[in-house]
């Protein structure tokens, strides 16, 4: 039986002061939770968030990292910076750092080694444009992401990686995918994972769906066969609309 993660990005919202109260408040109303759960906060308020959330049933994320351990990379933040601030897990590949920010496969998978190397969680984000959903290339893209992101990973590592499928055309837009279709993607990845690791591995890697979840649209989604959670972006931005996606019943 696989268990159900809900992570929330907070993307490029939230100074410290409004990251450590929605931090406060998710701390108070999730601690009976039965899932695993996650927030992956700005970088300025890792630290903030870290100290409140120790001790919790909820894990710190970083929205990204550099490719590099250390060094002349202006602007980056490390995966030692990471660690030392108590993060968990690295949200790596999102949609908006391949197609805003250029990131290509190679590059991704760099960074997944590098997280697994020092001992992180990686969720690693896959997903297609509306252009290849609409040339019938969802499950092609999703295939090839995953399978260039995840190489070189040993399968000691796999129990490290969460798969995160989010198509791009559904990403802030309030489109989602039905149920039916996201779940088949979902199974997709589950087969190409099963060819590069086995059946068993297969069975237990998390597959979360990201994609405008909300509310009144978690339920469904995760009552479907492969999808094990949610990356959640808008609506993770409120205790209200998070908290309920976090508690489905």
């Amino acid at each position: 039986m696989r268990t159900y993660y809900i992570a929330g990005n907070w993307k490029m919202h939230k100074t410290r002061a409004e990251a450590a109260a929605l931090a406060k408040a998710l701390v108070t109303r999730l601690k009976d939770g039965k899932h695993k759960y996650l927030v992956a906060p700005s970088f300025t308020a890792l630290e903030t968030v870290a100290a409140i959330v120790k001790g919790s049933n909820i894990l710190l994320g970083a929205q990204n990292m550099a490719a590099e351990e250390q060094g002349a990379h202006t602007g980056e933040v490390s995966v030692l910076q990471l660690k030392d601030l108590g993060v968990h897990a690295v949200i790596l590949g999102h949609s908006e750092r391949r197609h805003i920010y250029k990131e290509d496969n190679g590059l991704i998978n760099k960074k997944v080694q590098l997280a697994l190397y020092h001992g992180l969680e990686v969720i690693l984000c896959v997903g297609e444009l509306l252009s290849e959903r609409e040339a019938g290339k969802a499950e092609e893209v999703c295939e090839t992401q995953t399978i260039q992101g995840l190489a070189g990973v040993a399968a000691a590592d796999l129990s490290r990686v969460t798969i995160a499928y989010e198509p791009v055309w559904a990403i802030g837009t309030g489109k989602t995918a039905s149920p039916e279709d996201a779940d088949a993607i979902h199974a997709s990845i589950r087969q190409v994972v099963a060819r590069l690791y086995g059946a068993e591995a297969a069975q237990q890697i998390l597959i979360q769906y990201g994609g405008s979840v909300k509310p009144d649209n978690a339920a469904q989604l995760m009552a479907k066969e492969h999808i094990d959670g949610a990356l959640v972006g808008g609506a993770a931005l409120k205790a209200d609309t998070f908290v309920p996606i976090a508690q489905f019943q």
